[in-house]
């Protein structure tokens, strides 16, 4: 076959297929023995179908629609085989099917048009030399007390108190009718709105604002009302910024005794023997995982300049097939959060949530690109032992190994390793600026205000010239009035 090929955007091949009348006339003979044997006339024996009988029954322009089918598959797959086309997905047709069926004759050549989409075409102008600035994350200084703090609330004792008033760190138990006001002002009841011997930390942020503080103060026994505003954005939008008041009788105080934060209680609440090797475990915790956060910011810093040096074009079936990986997880999620995905995902529902996710496949893919061509023009791979290795820990790590694919498995810890590889060669060749946590955050967002401040500037600009313009023209129309009247 006669083949013409053609560059396309977004990474694809025009081809201009020249199919010879030899193979027109084998796929429409092909074509029409199938079929005759297949289908059912009346008064004939299947495969004994007279030809124009057939042809008759099922109509020429159906028949040739199969024939054209046919003969377009076999054309693109033989042209793709013949040119040597790295092709990824199904191929598009550019002819128009019905104008193709109207040129077909059996026997005679017939050209198409298709196209089929090829590996992205990337060009990384520079990765190396770049500098880019990363927030550093510290470990909060105060987070380890505040863990055992929590550890000793945990193993706190209840001691009943009846000697003073309720006061914030203690425990109360109380029984709340809550009423909301309704459209009318009067205040009715609320589904799930009250409560008997409900117990309560009488710690700010426990409920919505002003309940806890309400209790504060408060004596055995004693009933009071608190009228509070449910928040605009609460949960429960028939709720949501209410006036509300809620009566509450505190039958019930206690107060936390905690245990000391003793050798005891380190071997009590962890494997440790000493209070000093909990605190020296929780402080090298804390600090790896802030390390980790610094390691993923530099990391995101370095990729993000890369994209920015990225052309790339990106064939339509791989961005697809990535919207598809990122629907696929979302539905996922919701499944393993109890929600019956079949009778909440409508049609409609899913077409949106396609377009929807579709920046964040296109920002995933380009991502994977520039990382990629870096791979491949400095020559980065993954050593066979080490990937035996990672593959060995991960399995220790399973329960169950038969429920385990491991060509899937080894094909994720391949590119799992392969990116760890070429972070590690960025963060050597490039320049990474450590600034404090929240510097580029504060940035961003100056950025932005800054932007937005330049945008209205620019729209009050442009109404001021409206403004004199139309001053100018009241006046011109001012100066036509009297010259008329002069006139006249």
């Amino acid at each position: 076959m006669k083949v013409t090929q053609e560059v396309l955007p977004d990474s694809q091949v025009g081809l201009e297929i020249e199919i010879p009348a030899d193979l027109s006339q084998k796929t429409y003979d092909q074509v029409l023995n199938k079929m005759m044997r297949t289908v059912n006339v009346p008064g004939f024996r299947k495969g004994k179908v007279p030809r124009q009988v057939f042809l008759q029954r099922v109509g020429v322009s159906q028949f040739k629609a199969a024939v054209i089918e046919e003969l377009v598959q076999n054309a693109v797959e033989k042209a793709i085989k013949q040119e040597e086309i790295d092709a990824i997905g199904n191929y598009q047709l550019k002819s128009g099917f019905e104008d193709l069926i109207g040129q077909y004759e059996p026997g005679q050549p017939i050209t198409i048009q298709a196209s089929v989409d090829v590996p992205p075409r990337v060009t990384l102008q520079t990765y190396k030399g770049l500098s880019v600035q990363a927030e550093e994350i510290l470990p909060d200084p105060e987070r380890v007390d505040a863990t055992l703090t929590q550890y000793q609330n945990n193993l706190a004792t209840l001691v009943p108190i009846e000697d003073r008033p309720a006061q914030a760190g203690d425990v109360a138990v109380i029984d709340f009718v809550g009423k909301v006001q309704t459209e009318g002002g009067d205040f009715e009841e609320f589904q799930g709105g009250s409560g008997t011997d409900f117990q309560v930390e009488l710690e700010e942020g426990r409920f919505i604002p002003g309940f806890v503080e309400g209790i504060i103060g408060m004596a055995l026994e004693e009933a009071k009302d608190v009228e509070i505003p449910f928040p605009d954005d609460y949960a429960q939008a028939d709720l949501a910024g209410k006036p509300a008041v809620f009566s509450i009788t505190l039958k019930e105080i206690k107060e936390k005794e905690l245990p000391e934060l003793d050798d005891d209680f380190a071997q009590e609440i962890s494997e440790f023997e000493t209070i000093e090797a909990l605190r020296t475990s929780l402080t090298e915790r804390y600090q790896e995982e802030a390390d980790e956060k610094t390691k993923a910011n530099k990391d995101a810093a370095l990729i993000e300049a890369l994209v920015e040096h990225l052309e790339a074009e990106i064939p339509n079936t791989l961005v697809q097939k990535e919207v598809d990986f990122l629907l696929t997880q979302t539905i996922m999620q919701l499944s393993r959060q109890g929600i019956d995905v079949n009778k909440m995902l409508t049609r409609e529902l899913v077409d949106s949530m396609r377009q929807r996710t579709r920046p964040e496949a296109l920002d995933r893919l380009r991502r994977t690109l520039a990382l990629g061509e870096v791979a491949k023009q400095e020559g980065i791979k993954i050593e066979e032992e080490a990937l035996q290795e990672k593959i060995k820990e991960a399995m220790a790590e399973v329960e169950d190994p038969s429920q385990i694919d491991p060509d899937r498995l080894q094909q994720v810890l391949t590119e799992e390793l392969l990116q760890e590889k070429i972070l590690a060669w960025l963060e050597e060749n490039n320049t990474v600026e450590l600034v404090p946590e929240g510097t580029l955050q504060k940035a961003a967002i100056a950025d932005a205000d800054a932007v937005e401040a330049a945008a209205v500037e620019t729209t009050s600009s442009n109404s001021d010239a409206i403004e004199v313009d139309a001053t100018e023209v009241a006046a011109d129309d001012g100066a036509a009035t009297a010259d008329s009247t002069e006139e006249e």
